[in-house]
């Protein structure tokens, strides 16, 4: 199993990409598709073409935009290309339906495809991909907005990720006991914004959840001025991550 950082900023970030996950088990899934982690998958010398599924925590542009590009790319290889790839399996909470349904229709060719394309809508639970066990969670960001984070399990190892969320009962479940947690630490103990956790909740959620490695992400800019990961030290005394685009981890 293995986890691969694209992007670990927010939309506008100066130096970061926004966010995206690769992880490799018997399948390529990619956990969110925000701007410029297209270009760093491709700095990464990952097969675009081999992503067989893409799981959206949520449809802020931060977390999503860079889909548009990858799909009509993969559009493009396989019309033009002469290439082939496998079926993609596009997931997410509820609304993501309405949402990529719409922009299939509203970009020319976008409807017809030339290679299979099944949209899933998750609630709580757990479902199979191969042998790879994938298990969202309800989170809790902004009202009106369905959002999830991802537990994904795979031969005894296990990765949560939060995707954008406030401190919660179902973050903490979700972080329990794997081997890495991945959360939004959008802002710094000390200037605290919403909708987010701030790296002092970082380090409580990893203090009641027990993770074995626990990384920092997501950072607005702000979070740059100040010690992140000192912050989460404080509630956390396990191993801390502050994460950096393109940083692959092995599990």
């Amino acid at each position: 199993m293995q986890l691969t950082i694209l992007g670990s900023g927010t939309n506008l970030h100066p130096t970061r990409a926004a966010a995206g996950y690769f992880v490799r088990t018997d399948h390529h899934l990619l956990l969110d598709f925000g701007p410029r982690t297209l270009t760093n998958l491709l700095k990464m010398d990952i097969d675009r073409h081999r992503i067989t599924h893409i799981l959206f925590s949520h449809f802020h542009a931060d977390h999503f935009s860079d889909f548009i590009t990858f799909f009509f790319d993969a559009l493009i290889y396989t019309k033009y290309g002469g290439g082939s790839r496998p079926p993609l399996t596009v997931i997410g909470p509820k609304g993501s339906k309405r949402i990529l349904q719409g922009i299939m229709n509203t970009f020319p060719g976008f409807s017809r495809v030339p290679f299979g394309v099944t949209f899933q809508e998750v609630r709580d639970g757990s479902f199979m991909i191969g042998d790879t066990k994938v298990s969202p969670r309800t989170m809790t960001h902004v009202p009106d907005l369905h959002c999830v984070g991802y537990r994904i399990e795979f031969r005894g190892k296990a990765i949560a990720y939060s995707g954008d969320t406030m401190y919660c009962d179902n973050l903490v479940r979700l972080c329990q006991n794997v081997d890495v947690a991945v959360l939004d630490c959008s802002f710094p103990a000390n200037k605290p914004g919403q909708a987010h956790l701030h790296a002092g909740q970082c380090g409580q959620v990893a203090r009641q959840a027990g993770p074995g490695r626990l990384i920092l992400s997501h950072f607005y800019p702000v979070a740059e001025d100040y010690d992140v990961r000192g912050q989460a030290g404080e509630e956390f005394d396990g191993m801390i991550t502050k994460a950096r685009d393109r940083l692959t981890i092995k599990i």
